[in-house]
């Protein structure tokens, strides 16, 4: 076990003061933990975020190796405790708070209503947009960052984000579809993993925000 004063000073040697006790304060939550949150956890780990509250129903199976985080010991696991594994092997005194559920229409404000921001990361259109439309209009203080196309194996320079609404970002190509044969491909998803991350690290330290 490192100690925490060893990764502090890591920190301490790359990041200003501000911007470290920023993305140690905040509190971001991640809906879904395959391909695209699994990433986004990982990615948000490892820039300094201190607190994460993830939520997945799933476990983890053979057909979720091509493109998610995680490696065959993880097999049969729950996707919360894998992607916890896995986040406290690279820092262990993160706060991590995980619940294995099926997230609703009805959940979801109770779920995810505390959180000032939100990673949607699910697979299926349905489910984004119920996510979103019920956080919007239930959670007024919350910021979504969702994923929207990134099947295939594309130009990777089509992904992107913007700003859709006030309180929503979209990260993605916004076209390409699962259900059009186009199935996922790790380096796309990846690298939309990173533009919601990236969004994520940009809200805490003020960048974007109005």
């Amino acid at each position: 076990m490192i100690p925490k004063e060893e990764l502090d000073r890591a920190f301490d040697a790359r990041f200003p003061r501000e911007v470290k006790d920023k993305l140690a304060d905040a509190r971001v939550a991640v809906a879904g933990l395959g391909g695209l949150g699994s990433h986004i956890a990982i990615g948000l780990a490892r820039s300094g975020v201190g607190h994460l509250f993830l939520v997945d129903f799933d476990t983890v199976e053979v057909t979720n190796l091509n493109r998610q985080a995680y490696r065959i010991p993880h097999l049969g696991k729950p996707k919360t405790e894998a992607i916890t594994e896995i986040l406290r092997e690279i820092n262990p005194y993160l706060d991590i708070r995980t619940t294995q559920v099926k997230v609703t229409q009805d959940n979801a404000a109770s779920l995810f209503g505390d959180y000032p921001i939100l990673c949607e990361a699910f697979d299926q259109a349905e489910g984004k947009a119920m996510l979103i439309s019920a956080l919007l209009s239930q959670c007024p203080n919350m910021t979504i960052v969702s994923g929207s196309g990134m099947a295939g194996y594309g130009d990777c320079n089509a992904i992107r984000t913007r700003r859709a609404m006030r309180r929503l970002y979209l990260c993605g190509d916004e076209t390409t579809d699962i259900d059009e044969g186009m199935g996922l491909m790790a380096p796309r998803v990846a690298v939309c993993a990173g533009h919601q991350a990236n969004q994520v690290l940009q809200l805490i330290l003020d960048t974007e925000r109005n």
